[in-house]
């Protein structure tokens, strides 16, 4: 398939409209399709984090990802400031098995790695945990639940 562009692209929000629609896509998954109380899916921390989008050829919006550093990380990663945390990882139902997901946790790393951190954290559902896996990242930890999911921490060093 070479030189078939791709149906679609990733990239670091850059305004409101695409904020808005990141916001919408976790609304659809995490609010519509898991049942996760709205008031809990936005929070402060979308304020500074780093969004990337992935958008198709028709400008929807296809999936979402973001990338909480420094001060804000340190919460859901320990005390080292030189390691991210990645969440709000969401693609919509149509664009599923379509490697939106890896182009998103992908741009979510490089986000981090200009950033200058060591390492990315994040807080998978434990039916996810394969897919990061494949990815590089290795769980540490107890389950626990987030919003009634369950879950496991997860981190992948970005000096590999």
């Amino acid at each position: 398939m070479s030189g078939t562009p791709a149906p679609y692209i990733t990239r670091t929000v850059i305004d409101e409209r695409d904020r808005a629609a990141c916001f919408q896509v976790r609304k659809d998954v995490f609010v519509g399709e898991q049942n996760v109380p709205e008031e809990i899916e936005y929070d402060a921390y979308d304020a500074d984090a780093v969004h990337v989008i992935a958008v198709a050829a028709d400008g929807s919006a296809l999936g979402t990802g973001r990338l909480l550093h420094g001060p804000a990380a340190v919460a859901r990663t320990g005390t080292d400031l030189a390691v991210g945390s990645l969440g709000r990882l969401a693609v919509i139902k149509r664009a599923r098995g379509l490697g939106v997901g890896v182009a998103l946790v992908r741009a979510i790393e490089d986000a981090a790695h200009e950033l200058g951190l060591a390492a990315v954290d994040l807080h998978a559902q434990t039916h996810a945990l394969g897919f990061y896996e494949r990815l590089g990242y290795a769980a540490y930890g107890p389950e626990f639940p987030d919003a009634g999911i369950p879950h496991r921490a997860m981190r992948r060093s970005l000096q590999d």
